[in-house]
């Protein structure tokens, strides 16, 4: 685990409880971050794959140092390539997303957090995402606290 482990959330049964949002610059994992509650940030899809574990490793600790009080997890789409995926575990990762038909999908899950396919999430790379990310937050939160009543 990272050693930014105190400051992030722990995911419940392997799946992110915070809403997610896709990054593809330090900007936008910056202005995620910057909402100042709980938040995934998710690679854009592949991005373990041609961007790299370096990158997104450097990405998402530039963005928590800048808001060190903001709890996040970050995770990292490694498309169907278990190489990716074992590049991004040996950098420190801890949750990946891999395609469940990839040969080697086991052998990766019993080394980091692995999940079958990418959680909802609102793509900061779309036009008007940056201005809809408040309410993105705001209404997964609500979801959130009123899931546990049901």
């Amino acid at each position: 685990m990272s050693s930014m482990f105190s400051r992030q959330f722990r995911p419940v049964g392997g799946l992110a409880t915070a809403p997610a949002v896709v990054v593809h610059s330090l900007a936008d994992a910056t202005a995620a971050l910057a909402e100042g509650c709980a938040v995934t940030l998710l690679s854009a899809e592949g991005a373990g794959v041609f961007a790299g574990a370096g990158w997104w490793r450097a990405l998402v600790a530039q963005a928590r140092a800048a808001h060190a009080a903001t709890p996040c997890d970050d995770v990292l789409d490694c498309a169907d390539a278990p190489g990716a995926a074992m590049a991004a575990i040996r950098a420190g990762q801890g949750t990946l997303v891999l395609d469940p038909a990839c040969p080697a999908f086991g052998r990766i899950a019993a080394l980091a957090r692995v999940l079958p396919a990418r959680p909802a999430a609102l793509d900061l790379g779309q036009p008007g995402a940056r201005h809809r990310l408040p309410l993105w937050l705001a209404r997964r939160r609500e979801d959130d606290s009123t899931a546990a009543l049901r």
